[in-house]
């Protein structure tokens, strides 16, 4: 416990240090936007998509318009929606919006004075993170090349320290199941593997068949069942996954009889932090522990010699 609670205060350290770095006010985005805006005059009989830049509506658009890491500035009109993630709306004197508006990350600027809007259309606004989501939008690649600073080092150590006290409450409550499933891993890890495989395709393709095949209340009872089913599989494999690496790095690291639970659960939480910080690889590690996680939980009901015992 005290172990935890210095990993709880390098991580509030890290965390904190970063937040006074970032406290002076950083200007909007719409003001500091280096790239150039799709500025549309005139008519335009189809939508307008801006990728990765800001879209000024100037003249009249039949359909919507779209920025995707960019603001929608409408100074003329607009007969359909109007929608940004990672941006905001703004919207002009004298110009109309006849649909829906959509902002996910920033906000919807209407000023002081009432603008024209549809009376029949809705506003869905989602406010935060525009920054990060208006620089994800513009370079995807960046989800997988995590940037190191101190607020990320912070998180990692939270997340740790999260793992090893789920994997310690656990393994407390079910110590049989844990160890049974480490055992099974190590003894019959391809088996597992494939398992989860399949039905994580069957999961895949079956929740989608489901929404459209099946009544609208059983399709919600299927996706929930099945939302949670896939959530209690992922914690107990990770958990499993973490004794597992635990006790391997145990016995290549330290001497014999000083090997540990609660060391070795610590060990597997850190090592599979820091896999999952890789860049480029994190989410084939996140593809690969859902899988045997999936096969671990789904393969539950076995013991250990199960292999054994179907060849006598």
């Amino acid at each position: 416990m005290g172990l935890a609670l210095v990993l709880l205060l390098a991580a509030a350290v890290a965390v904190r240090a970063q937040a006074g770095e970032g406290a002076p006010a950083l200007p909007s985005p719409a003001t500091q936007d280096t790239v150039a805006p799709l500025i549309v005059e005139g008519e335009a009989s189809g939508d307008v998509f801006g990728l990765g830049r800001s879209v000024e509506i100037r003249g009249h658009v039949e359909h919507g318009a779209i920025s995707f890491g960019g603001d929608v500035i409408v100074a003329g009109r607009v007969e359909g929606d109007v929608a940004t993630i990672g941006g905001s709306v703004i919207q002009r004197e004298g110009s109309y919006i006849g649909g829906d508006v959509m902002v996910i990350g920033g906000a919807y600027e209407q000023g002081q004075s009432e603008r024209g809007r549809n009376p029949a259309s809705t506003t869905i606004m989602i406010a935060g993170y525009e920054q990060e989501l208006r620089e994800m939008m513009r370079d995807p690649s960046s989800l997988l090349k995590p940037r190191f600073s101190l607020f990320y080092v912070g998180m990692r150590v939270l997340a740790i320290l999260f793992w090893f006290i789920v994997s310690l409450a656990l393994t407390a409550a079910t110590p049989g199941a844990v160890s049974r499933a480490a055992a099974r891993l190590q003894l019959t890890n391809l088996r597992v593997a494939i398992i989860g495989f399949l039905g994580s395709v069957v999961v895949a393709f079956g929740i989608p068949l489901s929404l459209r095949v099946l009544p609208t209340m059983v399709s919600v009872l299927v996706v929930i069942t099945a939302v949670l089913f896939l959530t209690v599989a992922y914690l107990f494999g990770r958990v499993v996954i973490h004794a597992a690496t635990g006790r391997w790095l145990q016995r290549l690291i330290l001497a014999e009889g000083r090997h540990s639970e609660s060391v070795a659960l610590l060990l597997g939480a850190a090592f599979w932090a820091l896999v999952l910080s890789l860049p480029y690889v994190w989410p084939l590690v996140v593809a690969g522990l859902l899988v045997t996680s999936l096969g671990l939980a789904l393969t539950a009901r076995y013991r250990v010699g199960w292999k054994r015992t179907q060849n006598v």
